[in-house]
């Protein structure tokens, strides 16, 4: 049997059952593994299962659940922990009928596995009951749960009106993010997000921030990615691949968080605006021994545990609300309305460049080294 599994996230990760599930499910036959979603990536390099887990493209898990679609592949498993069965149970039938709508027959059978080794785990077959569920529920004392429940217990009751969207599963003082901007934070434990010709406008069981909406600009609320509290919770001691330094001084300019911060692994330095996106960013190219240049303006809003950044790094703290103005007069001065990267001799002469733009808007600023 030929077995296809997407792992979703970092936690299924850090528990150490990613592997462990695809150890056990190597017994029922030949199994290859990927993975979608930024977290999740930096997670599979600290644990080292980047020859296990396929973390070459980044995909979203109903394009990864496709992928084993077109390869067709006997049966595919979808993986996730989520901070709840809700949560995990809602996210999986989002993803597998997204995954539906990009296929021509939905004839391979898909399983969720959620939230292995804990009381409240499931696994779900989401359109095909094969004897295999009923042996891994057994062997990981999981409950098999069906999707008529999930439908039931879950999303029945929570579509009024097409331009509102349910949260699952949030607890007060969680940051709201949407296509990883944050937007908000939360002050419930229900929320719902409500938008009006792409935008969201309203918030139930939470406050808006206004420069995050600013940043989010237009969103389809159906498909948007949105997640609460903090991206990656486990304490982690982060791996570091070495590399051989670039010939050449590459400096790229990372427009937001939502980016696919992995495709500037050949960069010497990435410029990152904003508080999020730099601690997001940061984090993610310590991997690679990546030094950035942060422009923020001191509102962080925590989106990961411990944030790492390369030494040498620098980050210019400009007046509150200024990141962006002084990003966007980076970026047109320094690289052009065309492009996103370009040469320089080294990271003190981007620092010095920078300074003189930040000077010129005639905004306050200070310099804080990473040693």
């Amino acid at each position: 049997m030929r077995i296809g599994v997407v792992v979703h996230g970092p936690n299924i990760i850090d528990s150490g059952y990613a592997l462990k599930l695809i150890e056990l499910l190597k017994e029922y036959g030949e199994v290859s593994a990927r993975l979608g979603g930024t977290m999740g990536r930096t997670a599979v390099i600290d644990a080292s299962l980047e020859n296990l887990i396929d973390i070459s493209r980044k995909l979203v898990p109903s394009d990864s659940l496709k992928i084993f679609h077109e390869k067709n592949v006997d049966v595919i498993f979808l993986l996730n922990y989520g901070k709840s069965n809700v949560t995990g149970q809602v996210f999986g039938y989002k993803v597998y009928n997204h995954y539906v709508d990009k296929i021509p027959q939905n004839d391979i059978p898909v399983i969720q596995i959620e939230r292995p080794g804990e009381a409240d785990g499931s696994i779900i077959a989401w359109n095909n009951d094969l004897d295999i569920v009923g042996e891994l529920a057994e062997r990981l004392n999981l409950a098999v749960v069906t999707p008529q429940q999930v439908y039931n217990s879950h999303i029945k009751n929570d579509a009024e009106g097409v331009n509102q969207r349910v949260v699952h599963g949030v607890s007060p003082g969680e940051n709201i993010m949407v296509n990883s901007v944050v937007i908000g934070k939360t002050d419930s434990d229900k929320l719902t997000l409500i938008a009006r010709d792409n935008h969201i406008v309203d918030i139930i069981g939470g406050e808006l921030k206004a420069h995050g909406l600013e940043k989010l600009g237009e969103v389809d609320l159906d498909s948007a990615i949105i997640k609460t509290g903090l991206l990656r919770h486990a304490k982690v001691t982060p791996r570091v691949i070495s590399k051989e330094k670039p010939d050449v001084f590459k400096v790229t300019f990372l427009d937001h968080a939502g980016e696919d911060v992995y495709k500037f692994r050949d960069s010497a330095l990435v410029i990152t605006v904003g508080d999020d996106t730099t601690l997001i960013s940061s984090d993610i190219l310590y991997r690679f021994d990546i030094p950035i240049i942060g422009i923020t303006d001191g509102d962080l809003d925590k989106v990961v545990e411990d944030g790492f950044k390369v030494k040498n790094s620098i980050i210019f703290e400009v007046e509150s609300g200024f990141d962006d103005v002084c990003g966007q007069d980076i970026k047109r001065i320094i690289f052009g309305d065309k492009q996103v990267s370009c040469d320089f001799s080294n990271i003190d002469e981007v620092r010095d460049k920078i300074a003189e733009i930040i000077k010129d808007i005639n905004c306050e600023y200070k310099i804080k080294y990473i040693n």
